[in-house]
């Protein structure tokens, strides 16, 4: 099958790959440039641990194809965290012990800062309502919640 050439630009970086027209962009971003960050779960975009942000916007990039990254901005769990400094996210949900086996939790956490980044003071109701795309097998929901509402509150201070 023909290859398709590709520029994006993926956590800040511009980004050129070749990529079948039938790949997903979840199969794009793990097997040809390595983020595995992104986990696959469901591939119906029915549990959200594929979530990505595409120009802003989160997205399961299992429902996505990789050739329609052409020209786009997409956010990975990997542009999260500054080098070794973790995002407020990422601390809170290890403070808060908001994460079990892992499969889940890059999704949780790119659609939590989704949210914060379109409304940084949100209530319990609306973090439960952002989050309800993202299903998890292992724990319950309320230590994800609490630490979404930690860190944003962690970030309306900073």
């Amino acid at each position: 099958m023909a290859r398709v050439h590709v520029s994006a630009t993926i956590n800040g970086n511009a980004v050129e790959f070749l990529c079948e027209t039938r790949q997903t962009l979840l199969q794009v971003l793990r097997d040809e440039l390595h983020l595995t960050g992104t986990k696959e779960g469901c591939a119906t975009g029915d549990c959200g641990a594929c979530s990505v942000t595409v120009d802003g916007r989160l997205t399961c990039s299992c429902l996505v194809l990789g050739v329609e990254a052409e020209g786009r901005s997409i956010g990975t769990i990997e542009g999260m965290a500054e080098g070794e400094k973790l995002h407020p996210l990422q601390r809170k949900f290890l403070e808060h012990a908001a994460l079990q086996c892992g499969i889940c939790t890059p999704g949780v956490l790119v659609a939590a800062k989704a949210l914060l980044e379109r409304n940084p003071d949100p209530t319990e109701e609306e973090v439960r309502y952002w989050l309800a795309g993202n299903l998890c097998r292992c724990t319950g929901y309320n230590k994800i919640i609490e630490a979404v509402l930690d860190a944003a509150g962690e970030l309306r201070r900073a």
